[in-house]
């Protein structure tokens, strides 16, 4: 299996409530291995996620966070 990480960013001022909703849903996905977010940094508002590129797409997972948050948007890493 391979891994592969990506950081999305979500909105600020979305409360910790529908963080954690958001990232318990997107570990939901097939293929996806992990999904927090950095609570304890400086960057709350930043989605890790841990997933087997070779089951789902990068983009599906942006696309289903931006179910949530329209304007989340993939940082490099």
């Amino acid at each position: 299996m391979n891994t592969a990480d990506m950081l999305i960013h979500v909105h600020p001022e979305l409360d910790a409530q529908n963080r954690a909703n958001l990232a318990n849903w997107v570990v939901e996905c097939d293929g996806v291995n992990c999904a927090e977010f950095d609570v304890h940094h400086t960057h709350p508002h930043a989605l890790i996620v841990k997933y087997d590129p070779d089951a789902i797409r990068g983009m599906q997972i942006l696309d289903r966070v931006r179910k949530v948050d329209p304007v989340a948007t993939r940082v490099g890493l």
